[in-house]
């Protein structure tokens, strides 16, 4: 089983989204556990606070490492290794990512998910404000990554956006094992057109939209042929 852990100040944008439909099934299947945890729980004081202003001055709160060093230990037991601290290998859930949601991380892609699909955790680190404390990103987080050439106001939805790619490549979430055989390779993730009925649209008077007769025709060759000709590999 996968656990997802997603650390944030807000779990309830969070945790809606994985009560519903592929989620809710998979995870009463215990094929993976979605968790939550508020970060101003680990806060050091009455006030409960995870942030403060920038040294060297600047716009905006920055947050705390180390509310953000109690709050990931919480979940994931870690260990000194020289001056950093890594998930110890041999703990119930050893194989675990701590991945720091940031743009100036690695560009998330399906080869990177087909690699944390094999992890047995996976600790989000779901930012906000002006950041969190670059000591998080450079000695406890063992990757940065990001979803795009963008800013987005936290860590939250990149996160639950590379859960979903992460869990979809676990055996049984998404349907039948033969799905992901048929549709993954090693060089990634093939991805077609696809049509269904009815075979012929019209939305207005003078436009029609056919379905393309190659799929029509029942020869598998010819429709592997197509497929592959109006599809893609998203590595």
């Amino acid at each position: 089983m996968l656990i997802f852990d997603f650390i944030t100040i807000f779990p309830d944008i969070v945790k809606p989204y994985f009560e519903e439909s592929l989620f809710k099934k998979a995870r009463e299947k215990r094929l993976l556990d979605v968790r939550t945890h508020n970060l101003r729980d680990f806060a050091l004081d009455k006030h409960n606070t995870v942030d403060d202003s920038p040294y060297g001055g600047g716009f905006g709160m920055v947050m705390k490492v180390d509310v953000w060093h109690k709050a990931i230990e919480s979940v994931v037991k870690l260990k000194a290794v020289g001056k950093k601290l890594r998930p110890l290998k041999n703990s119930p859930t050893g194989g675990a990512a701590i991945i720091m949601l940031t743009p100036r991380g690695k560009q998330f892609n399906q080869k990177m998910a087909q690699k944390l699909a094999k992890m047995k955790q996976i600790v989000f680190v779901c930012g906000r404000y002006e950041g969190v404390d670059e000591r998080v990103a450079k000695n406890i987080a063992t990757m940065e990554v990001s979803i795009g050439d963008y800013d987005l106001m936290g860590g939250e939805l990149p996160a639950m956006v590379i859960a979903e790619a992460v869990a979809r490549l676990i055996p049984g979430v998404i349907g039948k094992p033969e799905f992901l055989k048929d549709r993954s390779s090693k060089e990634g993730f093939f991805e077609s057109a696809q049509y269904t009925r009815p075979e012929i649209y019209c939305p207005k008077k003078g436009i029609s939209w056919k379905v393309p007769k190659e799929l029509m025709c029942g020869d598998p060759k010819i429709i592997a042929a197509w497929r592959e000709k109006h599809g893609k590999t998203i590595i």
